[in-house]
């Protein structure tokens, strides 16, 4: 009988989408009432013109309450809806990096004076104190292709890794590589058995300053229990969904093998590695409407477990060419710039980066830092999406 139409539940707006002062954000309310009947927005008649409505709104909170009700002969009808006001918002980007256990292996067996003489962590590096890169690398327990665990690595390096905690994150991924999906079927103890290997390790050899709750479990595909789980413990937003999905890449036979990475990356960018060949199928696969809303507007608030869901990313590294990421991050930028957004997100893997894995990409590093240039000289401050509203802390201060 009535309905908003501008703005979806938990949408993020900001100064793009209204007029803010120190103490509002005042947007336009707009929407449809079917039969005709006037709509009153929060209490307050909105102005009518046949069936469409409309109103303005002072958003005063971070999270807003905004009510289109209508007065019918069969009673009163109404929406309800949750708006984020990210307040002094800021384009910002956000960049993970999966699956790391190489890394570790190596420092454990090569015991370098220092982490960051280690070629992976001092590229890394280089790439922070040229452009400020904040990256959060996701850890296994085991190395499954050094059968390896992280709890023999050494402590050696530990106040290193605090002194680097500003910039340097580390957070949990999965118990290993191997299988893949491993919490699409897990309980909940499992999975926090697993979260506390990771961590409590972590927290030996990096410190606890340096610990970060995740933002993407292995393979993003989780069981609802384990969904709970993780936001019990901390996580404040994950990536697309936590539903079960089709995800592209790399197959299992070609990480193990070992394949030709540009016809993968062909692939992933064609979109058919998770192509649902038919409108019937996409049905069951996909939610059209949660997926366009991401693609355009690149995140949301789901008040009722209190989570934030960012979706498209500017790319994954390892999946796209060094030459591709620099127009990759135009065209999201041209969508996001129309729909006010301001949150950008980047992510690799780790493994590509070492000449031992059978997908070694000798440009990988480079990948990382050109994702990295490309979102700062944008205009992107690097933040960590799991402080305030994905990187924007205004009203925590």
């Amino acid at each position: 009988m009535v309905e908003i139409t501008n703005f979806r539940q938990g949408a993020i707006l900001n100064h793009n989408h209204g007029v803010e002062s120190e103490k509002s954000l005042k947007i336009k309310v707009e929407g449809i009432s079917s039969a005709g009947y006037p709509v009153k927005i929060n209490d307050v008649p909105a102005a009518m013109v046949g069936r469409y409505f409309s109103a303005d709104v002072e958003l005063t909170e971070k999270f807003n309450n905004v009510c289109a009700s209508v007065m019918t002969p069969f009673g009163i009808f109404k929406q309800e809806l949750v708006l984020v006001w990210d307040k002094k918002s800021f384009k910002r980007c956000n960049f993970y990096i999966d699956d790391h256990s190489f890394v570790f292996y190596e420092l454990a067996k090569q015991r370098p004076a220092r982490a960051f003489d280690h070629f992976y962590l001092k590229g890394l590096k280089q790439i922070h104190d040229e452009f400020g890169l904040k990256v959060t690398l996701n850890a296994f327990y085991h190395d499954a292709h050094h059968d390896f665990y992280i709890k023999d690595v050494p402590d050696t390096w530990k106040q290193e890794f605090i002194d680097n905690a500003d910039w340097l994150k580390f957070s949990f991924h999965a118990y290993s590589e191997f299988p893949d999906r491993p919490y699409l079927e897990s309980t909940a103890e499992e999975f926090g058995r697993d979260w506390d290997l990771v961590q409590n390790e972590l927290a030996r050899i990096t410190g606890e300053e340096t610990y970060i709750p995740p933002a993407v479990i292995h393979w993003a595909n989780i069981h609802p229990v384990v969904a709970r789980e993780m936001r019990r413990r901390g996580t404040r937003c994950y990536s697309t969904s936590l539903r079960a999905r089709v995800m592209g890449g790399p197959s299992l036979a070609d990480r193990m093998k070992g394949g030709n990475m540009a016809n993968v990356e062909q692939r992933s960018a064609s979109g058919a590695d998770k192509s649902t060949a038919d409108e019937g199928f996409a049905m069951h696969y996909d939610i059209p409407a949660e997926n366009s809303y991401l693609t355009t507007h690149g995140a949301y608030y789901d008040p009722s477990i209190d989570l934030f869901f960012f979706g498209r990313s500017v790319c994954c590294c390892n999946l796209t060419p060094l030459a591709d990421i620099d127009g990759r991050f135009k065209a999201l930028e041209k969508q996001f710039t129309a729909s006010g957004t301001e949150t950008y997100n980047a992510a690799s893997h780790e493994q590509y980066t070492f000449p031992d894995y059978p997908n070694y990409i000798p440009d990988h590093m480079e990948r990382l830092r050109e994702a990295t240039r490309v979102m700062v000289e944008g205009g992107c401050k690097p933040v960590f999406f799991n402080d305030g509203i994905l990187g924007n802390t205004a009203w925590d201060k």
